[in-house]
C-alpha cells in the first residue's frame, strides 16, 4: 500500500527552457514489445506526427507551464525531476512540480475546490475511479496512442481504467512479494533461502529452536496502520487461491469474508501469531512505527529477527551512520528473496503497487507532458539514479544496472500472476486511510488472531452499498 513519507515539507521543482534547441523524442510506439535481460536501448525516433509531443519537440509550446502535483518528495521529488529535465528544457515548456507529505488530502480539497492541478500522480486506483466518477478527469484515449498503451503497459491498463476509459497512464511500479535478510549473518548460520512455504516455515521453526525469532513485523504508521497487514493478507490468498477469486474480492463480487479470505489468514496467523515467531509479540507489532520494523534485524551483537516482509524502499530506512550513510549496504549486507509460492497450481504471482498519473486540465502542453511520459525515456533517469522500477514494459532490463531495482526488475518480469494492492482498489470506506480493512487488521493483530470471523464479518458489514 502506501509508501512511508519521511518528510513533512512541500517541494516546488520548477523545470524550464534554457534556450536549448529542440531535438527528436523517442515516441510510445518504436519500442521491443519484450525486452530481455542484456537487452540494448530501444532507438530513438520522433514523435508520431502531429502529436503534441511532436510539436512540444519543435517548440510549439515554448513558454507555457503545466503544474504536476504528487507525493514524491525529498531524494524521489528530485530523481522524479530527472525524468523530466531534459524534456524541458529542450521544449522550454516550464514544469512546476510539487510534492506534499499530505498529498492526499491537498489534492482532494484542490480538486473539490475547482483550483486542480493539471497532472497529478496517484498511489491508490480507487483515489482515480473516485475522481472519474465525479467527472474530474480527461479520458486519456484521445491524448494517448491506444495500440502503443495497450503495448506498453498493458497489465496496468485495467487498474487505470473506469467504466471502460483509460484515465490514468501508469508510471512506476513495484513488487511487494519479497522478504529481506541480512545477508552475512544469515550465511554465517549456514541458513538457506527458502523456496516454498513448506520450507519458509521450517526455517522459522529452525530460527526459534536456535533461539531467536524468525520475523520482524510491525504495523503503526498513524492514520494508516495496518496497511502492512492487509498487504500480508493480500499476498497470501494470491498464493493460494486462483487470480480471478482475488479480484472477485476486490470488487465486492464476493464477501469480504469469503472462506477463501479466512484461509489466507489463517495461513497469515502461523507467521503472525506462532510463539517467537514475531520480535516482541502483537505489542511490537501495533506499537512500531513500520519505518523502524527491521532495526533489530541489524542489531550489532547480532539479529533477534531475520526476515522482514516490505516492498524496495525499506532499505532507505535501513540504520545509517552519523554521516548518513547506510550501515547495511542493499545487495551486500542485506538482500531479498521472493516471498514463496504456497499452492504450486498458482504459480508465481506477485502482489504489486504503482503510480499513475491522471489528467484534470486538457490543453496541448499538458498532452505533450504525459505523452512523453509514456515514452521509456522519461523513465531513464530515475532508473539510472536507483529506486525505480518503470510501469512501461518497453523498457529494457538491460536499463536496470542497480540493486534492488534489477531484481524486482526480474520477479515482476517472471511473474505468472500479477495483481495490484487490494486495499487500494477497495472503497476509501475500506481500504482508504483510516478504513475498516486497516483498522480490522489492527484489531486483528491485538486480539492475537482471535476472533478472525467477527472481526472480517465486520468489515464485510462496513462495505459501502449502491
Amino acid at each position: 500500500m502506501r509508501r512511508i513519507i519521511a518528510l513533512a515539507l512541500p517541494v516546488a521543482i520548477v523545470l524550464g527552457a534554457c534556450g536549448a534547441a529542440a531535438s527528436p523524442s523517442p515516441s510510445p510506439s518504436p519500442a521491443p514489445a519484450s525486452p530481455t535481460p542484456g537487452s540494448p536501448s530501444p532507438p530513438a525516433s520522433t514523435a508520431a506526427p502531429g502529436s503534441e509531443l511532436a510539436r512540444a519537440e519543435a517548440g510549439e509550446f515554448r513558454g507555457t507551464s503545466v503544474e504536476i502535483l504528487g507525493q514524491w518528495i525529498g531524494t524521489e521529488g528530485d530523481n522524479f525531476q530527472k525524468t523530466l529535465q531534459a524534456f524541458a528544457e529542450r521544449t522550454g515548456i516550464n514544469i512546476v512540480y510539487g510534492g506534499l507529505s499530505n498529498y492526499e488530502t491537498v489534492l482532494t480539497v484542490r480538486v473539490e475546490g475547482g483550483n486542480a492541478p493539471d497532472l497529478a500522480q496517484l498511489a491508490q486506483p480507487g483515489t482515480m475511479r473516485a475522481f472519474a466518477k465525479a467527472g474530474k478527469l480527461v479520458d486519456l484515449g484521445a491524448v494517448l496512442d491506444r495500440a502503443a498503451v495497450e503495448r506498453d503497459f498493458g497489465p496496468y491498463l485495467d487498474l487505470g481504467s473506469y467504466e471502460g476509459k483509460l484515465y490514468g497512464l501508469f508510471f512506476r511500479a513495484n513488487a511487494k512479494s519479497i522478504v529481506w535478510y541480512p545477508v552475512k549473518a544469515f550465511e554465517a548460520k549456514g541458513y538457506q533461502i527458502p523456496k516454498t512455504w513448506d520450507e519458509l516455515i521450517a526455517l522459522s521453526d529452525r530460527i526459534v529452536a536456535d533461539g531467536s525469532n524468525p520475523w520482524c513485523i510491525s504495523i503503526e504508521h498513524k492514520d494508516v496502520s495496518g496497511w502492512v497487514a492487509t498487504d500480508w493478507l493480500e499476498d497470501i490468498l494470491l498464493r493460494t487461491a486462483p487470480p480471478e477469486t482475488y479480484d472477485r474480492w476486490v470488487n465486492h463480487e464476493i464477501p469480504f469474508n469469503d472462506p477463501a479470505v479466512l484461509r489466507a489468514a489463517d495461513l497469515m496467523a502461523k507467521i503472525w501469531f506462532t510463539p517467537n515467531y514475531v520480535y516482541g509479540g502483537t505489542t511490537y507489532i501495533n506499537a512500531t512505527w513500520v519505518g523502524d520494523t527491521q532495526t533489530p534485524m541489524f542489531d550489532p551483537a547480532g539479529p533477534k529477527c531475520w526476515f522482514h516482509k516490505q516492498a524496495a524502499w525499506i532499505p532507505d530506512f535501513w540504520p545509517k551512520d552519523a554521516d548518513g550513510n547506510p550501515l547495511f549496504k542493499p545487495g551486500v549486507d542485506s538482500a531479498f528473496f521472493y516471498f514463496p509460492p504456497i499452492d504450486p497450481q498458482y504459480g508465481r504471482p506477485v502482489l504489486g503497487a504503482g503510480d499513475q498519473f491522471v489528467m484534470f486540465r486538457d490543453r496541448p502542453e499538458v498532452r505533450a507532458v504525459l505523452q512523453y511520459l509514456a515514452t521509456p525515456e522519461a523513465t531513464k533517469g530515475w532508473i539510472e539514479a536507483g529506486g525505480f522500477v518503470a510501469a512501461n514494459q518497453s523498457v529494457p532490463t538491460s536499463w536496470y544496472t542497480r540493486y534492488p531495482d534489477s531484481g524486482i526488475a526480474e520477479i515482476i518480469a517472471s511473474a505468472t500472476t500479477l495483481r495490484f494492492d487490494a486495499s487500494d482498489s477497495m472503497p476509501a470506506q475500506v481500504g482508504g486511510a483510516g478504513g475498516s480493512f486497516l483498522k480490522g487488521m489492527v484489531e486483528w493483530v491485538a486480539a492475537n488472531g482471535a476472533n478472525t470471523e467477527s472481526i472480517f464479518a465486520k468489515i464485510e458489514e462496513s462495505w459501502p452499498r449502491q
